[in-house]
């Protein structure tokens, strides 16, 4: 399942050129996912840490294809790519509003992490794989 966020950008997201910053698209690409694990999945991030899982990025790949601008509208999908045993691969696109033109392509894996020893879980835990399962993002 993709969830779409609409994106405008303003003046702090770019820099002395007009063009957004490379660092801003960090920002939208976390907005998303954390949107996506809302949204889609039903999981609230607070929670989880509460009770001692975080997903913390392990990896980040950004396919910069066209600097989006000042007051442009764009929209960012964000999906699961893939559910690993230990981790999810999430894929994100982002592109113009207007003319769908494709800014960046991003995929950014997260592990699960016990926030009360600070190490990888080995394993996803079940809460989690139930909630993507549950909405058919995908299967392990």
């Amino acid at each position: 399942m993709i969830h779409t966020d609409k994106i405008r950008v303003y003046y702090a997201d770019t820099d002395a050129y007009g063009v957004v910053w490379h660092g801003a698209y960090l920002r939208w690409l976390e907005a998303g996912r954390i949107e996506y694990t809302d949204k889609v999945l039903g999981l609230d991030l607070k929670k989880m840490q509460e009770d001692g899982c975080i997903l913390p990025v392990v990896e980040l790949n950004i396919k910069y294809k066209l600097s989006a601008k000042l007051d442009e509208n764009l929209l960012l999908d964000t999906e699961v790519a893939e559910l690993r045993p230990s981790a999810i691969v999430f894929k994100q696109t982002l592109k113009n509003e207007d003319t769908g033109v494709v800014n960046i392509i991003g995929t950014v894996t997260c592990v699960a992490v016990d926030t009360r020893t600070n190490k990888m879980i080995r394993r996803l835990p079940d809460f989690i794989v139930e909630a993507y399962n549950k909405q058919n993002a995908v299967t392990v």
